[in-house]
């Protein structure tokens, strides 16, 4: 996390091969994700899933409260709305930290902040509060994942991507453990006011990261510095199609839409599927929260390990083809109800492929951006990525209803077709550093 670790910005290191593998995951910006990555996934759950979910169950919310409450974290999928203002400013006052660093301090400030308050706050008795601080923590989430998102792409080259992912990946999901099992058992033995407390200390741990680590490298280019402000909204898109060309851009902007369409789209379904199949809260918890995290941070790592070796082209072929059949995996659920194997089996394809294909999307999306708009562009094509699967997801009851677990499991692996469609269409046409020369992008 020093200056001496200058050399991981140029292209001169080789991370091709094993040899080139090792190096990968050894530099130092690997530690920094790991840490930052553990920053990121920390606060999810406590501000917008399933933690801040059961402590206001807990404290006698109704459901209608609690899914209204949950909007909060549609922040995570607005945040390229605000992405070119990261891109373009400092943050007043922490400028001396860097572009990167100034924004991604002040955001775990704050997330500190809105833990700590949201400890101190009885839900029940003070809803406007409880919501305030959940949209505020949110918006410095958000903030933080979108630069931290940046400062992976520019602080290496995009041969040491999926290297950076996978530890990333790895702090991301313990945190996700802590925010989850961790605060819960917290909340079980001491209260909610601790819990909250103690997951507010350790962002102290991503922030000590932040000032220990360094500013990456900024483009030689000036475009960032000669645009208005108006047009850092407009450029960092028009950019993208100037770049590939329109045609291609419309394309990898639709298969980055259907990518992870087939796994998304039955994420809403999925709860309700394991508790219809027979299995109780406490199969659930163990076999898809702590077996599949951990079989999903397995999974991270195969997909770097993957990617550094041959490439992330061939990887998306078999990202997408995996996460498809592990949808297939779920109906062992529905043929053999209540059987712990049955579960176990799919949850281990489920996760294994959602982590594989997890690390693949994110070293293919990093060698789309531009390094002038490195937070706008990735926060763009992260939203793209979930926001098709999320709506029609929504959807997915009814699908079910009308027809069967079954069916609706194999409809939603065979969405992966039109996604294998224009794979095919674009394979000569992406650019892969680590896979074989591929047609260049326009100049």
């Amino acid at each position: 996390m020093t200056s001496a670790a200058t050399s991981e910005t140029t292209d001169a290191v080789s991370y091709k091969g094993w040899r080139g593998i090792r190096r990968a995951f050894g530099t130092p910006s690997a530690l920094t994700m790991l840490l930052l990555g553990f920053g990121s996934g920390l606060p999810f759950l406590l501000i917008a899933s399933q933690t801040l979910s059961v402590r206001l169950r807990d404290d006698g919310i109704d459901l209608k409260s609690i899914g209204l409450i949950s909007l909060a974290s549609f922040f995570y999928l607005l945040k390229f709305v605000w992405a070119p203002l990261l891109d373009r400013y400092r943050f007043p006052l922490l400028g001396f930290l860097g572009r990167r660093r100034s924004w991604l301090l002040i955001s775990q400030i704050v997330m500190l902040i809105g833990l700590a308050a949201l400890a101190f706050v009885q839900p029940k008795a003070d809803i406007p509060h409880l919501v305030m601080w959940v949209l505020i923590a949110s918006f410095a989430g958000a903030t933080m994942d979108t630069v931290v998102d940046a400062y992976r792409i520019e602080i290496a080259p995009e041969s040491a991507q999926a290297a950076l992912a996978a530890t990333y990946t790895l702090g991301y999901r313990v945190g996700l453990i802590l925010a989850g099992a961790g605060a819960l058992y917290l909340a079980e033995l001491e209260g909610w006011r601790q819990a909250y407390l103690v997951m507010a200390g350790l962002m102290l741990l991503p922030i000590v990261t932040t000032l220990l680590a360094r500013e990456p490298v900024e483009p030689q280019t000036t475009v960032r510095r000669e645009i208005n402000l108006a047009q850092a909204f407009i450029e960092p898109i028009a950019g993208f199609f100037k770049t590939n060309g329109v045609l291609v851009a419309i394309a990898l902007l639709v298969f980055v839409g259907l990518y992870k369409f087939p796994d998304q789209v039955i994420g809403v379904m999925a709860g309700p599927f394991y508790l219809d199949s027979g299995f109780t809260k406490a199969d659930i918890a163990t076999v898809s929260k702590l077996f599949g995290v951990w079989i999903g941070i397995a999974g991270a790592f195969l997909g770097g390990i993957c990617v550094a070796a041959f490439g992330f082209r061939k990887m998306l072929l078999v990202a997408a083809i995996g996460v498809a059949l592990s949808n297939i995996a779920f109906i062992l659920m529905a043929q053999y109800p209540g059987q712990i194997w049955s579960f176990y089996t799919a949850i281990l394809a489920d996760n294994l492929f959602q982590g594989f294909a997890g690390v693949v999307f994110i070293a293919f999306a990093s060698s789309l951006t531009d390094r002038n708009f490195t937070a706008t562009q990735f926060a763009l094509l992260v939203s793209l990525a979930n926001l098709p699967g999320k709506f029609v997801g929504g959807a997915s009851g009814y699908i079910v209803e009308a027809t069967s677990y079954k069916t609706f499991f194999i409809v939603s692996a065979l969405t992966v077709v039109p996604a294998l469609l224009l794979l095919a269409w674009l394979w000569n046409k992406i650019h892969d550093p680590n896979g074989q020369p591929a047609v260049k992008k326009n100049p």
